[in-house]
């Protein structure tokens, strides 16, 4: 039933045959997640591309005092992958476990939740046999760029109040799912001062 999401997911970007869907069934690997588990953390290398069938995961570094900093939020039908580690290993090295550059990233479930992986060397697969798969993962990456170079504008150049206004229009049903804390730290503010832009924009 994971695998059906998947594969629902992927038509809607570009149709697959019955044969690349039977692909992507061959190499997805589901796993359930409990809350606070880890499906990466600091010094790993990233070796897999995650999809998010339920539940919620966040993408977070620590500071040298032990501060934790919200990269991105993943939840149902997103990707979630750190892409510096995942795409830093050279062509040659794909089946190497230990290639790449370590992740300086944590992802985790804030809520328990069901995934699918795809394993690089899978993933390699994917695309020297089936081409349609290059064209979909290049706009799964453009949409993570996208998103990123959105964040760094909006970090730069906006106000609080209005940081929260676009978190509100791209995670429409996160301020019911996540704590406070959690919601501060990805825009970078306190809980307290959190609160109140929440109590002004209530209030107009």
């Amino acid at each position: 039933m994971s695998t059906q999401k998947l594969i629902t997911y992927f038509n809607n970007l570009l149709p697959l045959s019955d044969e690349e869907g039977d692909a992507v069934a061959s190499v997805a690997m589901e796993r359930k997640i409990k809350r606070r588990q880890f499906i990466l953390q600091e010094g790993d290398r990233c070796r897999h591309y995650t999809f998010i069938v339920s539940g919620c995961f966040k993408m977070y570094s620590v500071d040298a005092v032990g501060k934790e900093h919200n990269v991105q939020f993943g939840t149902e039908n997103e990707w979630l992958t750190d892409m510096a580690s995942f795409h830093s290993v050279k062509p040659a090295d794909f089946k190497n476990p230990n290639a790449g550059i370590p992740s300086k990233l944590f992802i985790e479930a804030i809520e328990p939740s069901v995934i699918i992986q795809i394993e690089r060397t899978d993933l390699v697969f994917l695309f020297e046999h089936y081409p349609k798969f290059n064209r979909i993962f290049r706009v799964i990456t453009e949409n993570n760029f996208i998103e990123l170079q959105n964040r760094v504008l909006q970090n730069i150049s906006t106000t609080a109040e209005q940081r929260y206004s676009a978190f509100l229009m791209q995670y429409p049903d996160l301020s019911q799912r996540l704590p406070n804390t959690q919601i501060a730290s990805f825009l970078g503010i306190t809980p307290e001062f959190l609160s109140t832009i929440r109590k002004t924009i209530g209030s107009k």
